[in-house]
């Protein structure tokens, strides 16, 4: 028998999570992953009715891309338009995407709904949508764990992990990210949902100065967001995903509140879950730290029982899926 094609792999995949597909398409899911579904070229997001296609192939596979393309608003007709983002491109511009395709009079989509939380979009900020898909539920558990807390969102990006605190009655939320342009899009999903935007909560700065600070001022928090990319550099310092877990939760362990929590979150491809879960053993083994819960990632985006041929290249297990999240409880003496 032949292997299916991309196409029909595609097709396959977007009848599967049919059932998640909401009716007013103001939602955000993963309607095909490549990785796991068997192209790996290709990964397709949607953010409201806008696809998302980012696109990992060479010059030999344009064809295959403009095939997609034109078959994606045949097959989803509630599609408004689509952005392609190349992965290889050869300019910056490339990378943060393109709209490749619009329905007469229509944009790209700038915002979504999800668990009633309305959450800013720039789809072309950066190279990657900017709204991650895979802590969903982490958002959704900050919303039903955030009411008369304080919380700081490290490494805040767009700050959808803070404005999901802020939304579930947070008395506070502090966001910190280096880039003051991923921040805006934080400050515009706060506003969104009815918030006053105080400038003093969205802090521009690297994590490490930032995170000196805080101590030096005697910061704390009753909850405290620590969710880093794989891999960054500074002058102030770097961290490894791979390596680098308990050094980032000492880090930021003396500016929670005794009583609080630490939301970990770790997505690097090559930790498998095991490891993660004996690094985080070893943090809690004076008694100071316990693991509280584990958060999952949504079935759209770990790929379908049905759908999956492929696997992660290290086994995540207990978690579904590469990005392993954990709550952890923190006492001080």
């Amino acid at each position: 028998m032949a292997e299916p094609s991309t196409w029909e792999r595609i097709a396959g995949a977007i009848a599967a999570r049919a059932p998640w597909i909401d009716a007013a398409h103001a939602g955000a899911l993963r309607l095909f992953h490549g990785h796991l579904e068997g192209d790996p070229r290709v990964v397709i997001d949607a953010y409201g009715r806008t696809a998302v296609v980012a696109f990992q192939g060479g010059p030999g596979d344009r064809d295959d891309l403009a095939t997609l393309v034109a078959a994606l608003p045949a097959h989803l007709p509630w599609l408004r338009a689509i952005v392609v983002k190349e992965r290889d491109g050869a300019s910056d511009t490339a990378r943060r995407g393109r709209v490749a395709w619009a329905a007469p009079g229509a944009a790209p989509d700038t915002e979504v709904l999800e668990h009633g939380v309305r959450y800013a979009l720039d789809l072309l900020l950066n190279q990657d949508a900017g709204f991650y898909l895979d802590t969903r539920e982490l958002r959704r558990w900050l919303l039903e764990h955030s009411e008369g807390r304080t919380v700081l969102n490290t490494f805040a990006y767009t700050g959808s992990l803070g404005v999901a605190a802020r939304a579930g009655g947070a008395t506070r939320v502090v966001h910190t990210d280096r880039s003051a342009r991923f921040l805006a899009v934080a400050q515009a999903s706060t506003a969104l949902n009815g918030f006053a935007v105080d400038r003093r909560d969205f802090v521009a700065r690297d994590f490490f100065s930032f995170v000196r600070g805080a101590k030096l001022r005697g910061e704390r928090y009753d909850t405290v967001v620590l969710d880093p990319p794989f891999f960054s550099s500074t002058e102030h310092g770097a961290l490894d995903l791979n390596r680098d877990t308990a050094r980032m939760v000492n880090k930021v362990r003396p500016l929670v509140a005794s009583g609080g929590r630490l939301v970990v979150v770790n997505n690097a491809l090559y930790l498998s879950g095991v490891d993660f879960l004996l690094e985080l053993d070893r943090l809690c083994a004076g008694g100071w730290m316990t693991v509280e819960a584990l958060v999952g990632v949504p079935p759209d985006v770990t790929g379908t029982p049905a759908t999956r041929v492929g696997a992660p290249p290290v086994d995540p297990a207990p978690f579904a899926h590469s990005t392993k999240i954990a709550v952890l409880g923190v006492r001080h003496r």
